[in-house]
């Protein structure tokens, strides 16, 4: 159903069943799939493609150029999952020629005044709590959880299953599992509860803590903390998950609390 006080171009690739309300601007090189829903005054601009059965609530804008003086106006793309939610004046930029994509995934919901720069790949059942800023080529893989309020700096990695305290100020790779608070932002234990919620079982969570410790907790630099866990723990996906971030980590991970890690909770 789409409102006559909405402005659609009539090049839009639009599915019959994508309900569009009044005062929202639909670009030539659009594409939306089944069961969306178009909230008023959304702005949805060249290079967006969104997925089946999402909601894209009012104020949104998806698919305007990078902020970024690098783009030269090459044609690139935002893309939005099925079943994800938008709330109220989300931005989601498209990419530019470095990745030629901006990706927010499935099943994700980005909460209202919420900024997506150029070139970041959103994992699935990623939820980004209200007015987080997000910088250009940021990755955040899938189950992450972002308070509300925080700065994610461009090019960091956040891992899967991350949970991070709202106003948190990013500036390293957060790897997977954890939970990342304090300023600056640090390890703050394993996410168990999160974990728990998602049906890992107690043996899993205890082998994830394992590593932690060591990693964390050894006083070991981050090599030889990923050479003890090789040779003392045996493998599993979350290990070598793990083991894998920490190596291709460009940036660095995050510290420990207060670098000698003696508080630090692995709960």
């Amino acid at each position: 159903m789409k409102q006559p006080l909405a402005y659609i171009h009539p090049a839009a690739k639009i599915a019959p069943s994508v309900v569009i309300d009044p005062f929202v601007t639909i670009d030539a090189d659009v594409e939306i799939g089944e069961g969306t829903r178009i909230g008023s005054n959304v702005t949805i601009m060249n290079g967006s493609r969104i997925g089946r059965n999402c909601v894209i609530h009012p104020g949104a804008v998806i698919g305007n150029v990078p902020q970024d003086l690098k783009f030269r106006g090459e044609e690139t793309l935002a893309i939005i999952g099925d079943n994800t939610t938008l709330r109220e004046c989300v931005t989601v930029n498209r990419g530019t020629a470095s990745k030629g994509k901006t990706v927010v995934g499935s099943n994700t919901l980005i909460m209202a005044y919420s900024h997506i720069a150029h070139d970041c790949v959103i994992g699935d059942h990623v939820i980004i709590s209200n007015a987080s800023q997000i910088a250009g080529e940021v990755i955040i893989d899938d189950w992450a959880v972002i308070g509300g309020g925080s700065l994610i700096h461009q090019f960091s990695h956040i891992g899967a299953h991350v949970m991070l305290q709202g106003g948190a100020l990013v500036n390293k790779d957060v790897p997977p599992y954890v939970m990342g608070a304090r300023e600056p932002i640090s390890y703050a234990g394993v996410n168990s509860i999160g974990l728990r919620r998602r049906g890992f079982s107690n043996e899993t969570i205890r082998e994830i803590q394992d590593i932690y410790r060591i990693l964390y907790l050894s006083a070991l630099n981050n090599t030889e903390a990923i050479e003890r866990i090789e040779a003392t723990l045996p493998p599993s996906k979350e290990r070598d998950d793990i083991i894998l971030f920490v190596r291709n980590s460009k940036r660095g991970i995050i510290k420990g609390y207060g670098y000698g890690l003696k508080n630090a909770s692995t709960d």
